[in-house]
């Protein structure tokens, strides 16, 4: 992305966000977001659907495109042909009836109560007309049952307030010289699910992951082609940037398959709200619905698995898990999921498949419950890859320092990868990133391209390097020795710094002078101390 792309997608943030919760500020976030996520999500649609209508225009009056019509009623005819729904489908185009389309429904957002609205009915308030709105998208586009907002007249907000917002969502410039609608959108998109999850603090942080950690997952796995699965997919960040990924890659979006699974019914709604934005086929299942216990694609075998679910979850047993298949390596604790959501995910996984499991720091030594003989039995089996430790205040919703775990259930030598048999790759990341707030820190492109880099070149036959304090890779044996603990931490050492003698003598003369200059301010604060005690009759 060039500076003239970032700074119009930075000028567009700035304006949304602060334009839009002046609108609506009595708003709890964790509705309004789905307010407004709702209406980009019918802008966008409804421009791809204006955007096609236009071509298709051209196209009916062009005497060299197989669409031309000749008829003296052409302009009738150019009407009608343009209300055929096959026009729009064959080019992967959501229909939109006539009641859902974006400049009617600006058009007739401030009308009086009870005016006839000319696809049908009359007005009874604009909340209700985005709901019918809603309604007959999902209607005549079975692949969106169930998954648009259809509360807008519920919520009760003031006819005027939500036509503002209309309008100002009707400003939003989906069009860039070198940038595509659907970009801007699905940044747009992104952006807010962003902003919402800091202001919904620790609840809204369940849904979203941030970007930079999704981006270095994704990197390091390289999903070029396949199955891809998330089971505690969010608003589906792992899908978009394994979208993004591939794109930069110069390959096909077509080439993954996403499968996706959430419990929670509107954060369901916001991921294929999100993949339908992007134009990305998907399978998250029959609804929402909880992993352990109604798994949505008990068959798959995934290429990939990448997921950032719950830590330390500690309401998910329940009595049907005893003896489950999934727990090859051991039963998990009752009380913490961790190890859970890692042999889910390990079980779904294809044979030549890996993934990337975001899991809190514990899980790299904790012996509680069980879990020191489950990590013992996925070394032992020579399950896990790479481990790489993460600073803390990355996340929108914890300070807990947090791990990934990269697994894979072949490491023998296959296409480019070389023989990685009995051993680990440990990378200590703490001392990288930067503040981009008080509280947040971020991962910059230039950390994520190094560390990607180094995994890269450790499982190709390349010019890989132990690097004291950052990466180190390790056979199974040493791991053994150390209690099977996989905290880079222990195993990476320290970085060496250099140092000149002419550097270390110049070193010392200032450290030797500090110290004699603390040595003299001791001795008399003694002096002091002893006359204070001895004029109270005291001595020493």
């Amino acid at each position: 992305m060039n500076p003239d792309e970032q700074q119009f997608l930075i000028d567009l943030e700035a304006k949304l966000w602060t334009t839009a919760n002046k609108l609506l500020p009595s708003l709890d976030a964790a509705v309004y977001k789905h307010v407004v996520l709702g209406l980009i999500f019918l802008k966008y649609i409804s421009d791809t659907f204006t955007e096609r209508r236009d071509n298709l225009v051209k196209n009916f009056t062009d005497q060299d495109h197989d669409y031309f019509i000749s008829e003296s009623s052409a302009d009738y005819m150019v009407a009608e042909e343009l209300e055929e729904r096959d026009y729009y489908t064959e080019k992967n185009v959501f229909w939109v009836p006539e009641a859902a389309r974006w400049t009617n429904l600006q058009t007739y957002c401030r009308v009086s109560q009870g005016a006839r609205l000319p696809w049908g009915g009359e007005f009874r308030g604009v909340g209700r007309m985005l709901d019918d709105a809603m309604v007959a998208i999902e209607k005549e586009n079975p692949r969106l049952k169930g998954i648009l907002n259809k509360d807008y007249a519920r919520l009760e907000v003031n006819d005027s307030k939500y036509a503002d917002l209309v309008d100002l969502i009707s400003t939003v410039p989906f069009q860039h010289e070198s940038m595509g609608s659907k970009d801007i959108l699905g940044h747009v998109y992104e952006y807010f699910l962003g902003e919402f999850a800091s202001a919904e603090g620790k609840k809204g942080g369940q849904f979203y992951t941030p970007k930079s950690i999704v981006s270095l997952v994704v990197e390091i796995l390289e999903p070029y082609e396949g199955r891809v699965y998330d089971p505690a997919m969010g608003s589906g960040g792992f899908f978009v940037q394994s979208e993004k990924f591939i794109e930069a890659h110069g390959q096909k979006i077509g080439n993954i398959s996403v499968y996706g699974q959430e419990s929670n019914p509107t954060t369901w709604r916001l991921a294929a709200m999100n993949m339908a934005i992007r134009g990305i086929d998907f399978n998250f299942g029959k609804g929402p619905a909880n992993t352990f216990d109604d798994d949505q694609h008990p068959d798959l075998r995934a290429d990939y698995v990448m997921a950032n679910p719950p830590f330390n979850q500690k309401e998910w047993w329940d009595g049907s898990f005893e003896g489950d298949k999934r727990w090859k390596y051991g039963t998990p604790p009752k009380n913490n999921a961790n190890f859970a959501w890692l042999q889910h995910m390990l079980h779904h996984v294809a044979p030549n498949g890996s993934l990337g499991l975001l899991l809190a720091n514990g899980s790299m030594s904790s012996t509680s419950g069980g879990e020191g003989d489950i990590r013992k039995s996925l070394i032992e089996n020579d399950l896990v890859e790479v481990m790489l430790a993460f600073p803390g205040q990355l996340f929108t919703n914890t300070q807990i320092p947090a791990c990934i775990w990269f697994l894979t259930k072949n490491k023998k030598a296959r296409g480019e990868f070389r023989d990685r048999s009995g051993e680990v790759l440990f990378l200590d990341v703490r001392h990288m990133g930067r503040m981009s707030s008080r509280v947040q820190k971020v991962l910059d492109p230039e950390d994520i391209a190094e560390i990607a880099g180094t995994v890269h070149k450790w499982r190709r036959p390349e010019a890989y390097t132990d690097q004291a304090g950052f990466c180190k890779s390790v056979p199974i044996a040493n791991i053994e020795s150390n209690d099977y603990v996989l905290t880079p931490g222990r195993y990476v050492g320290t970085e060496e710094i250099g140092i000149s003698d002419e550097q270390f003598s110049t070193k010392m003369e200032s450290l030797t002078s500090a110290l004699a200059n603390q040595f003299k301010q001791s001795e008399q604060l003694q002096k002091v101390i002893k006359k204070q005690l001895k004029d109270l009759s005291y001595d020493l």
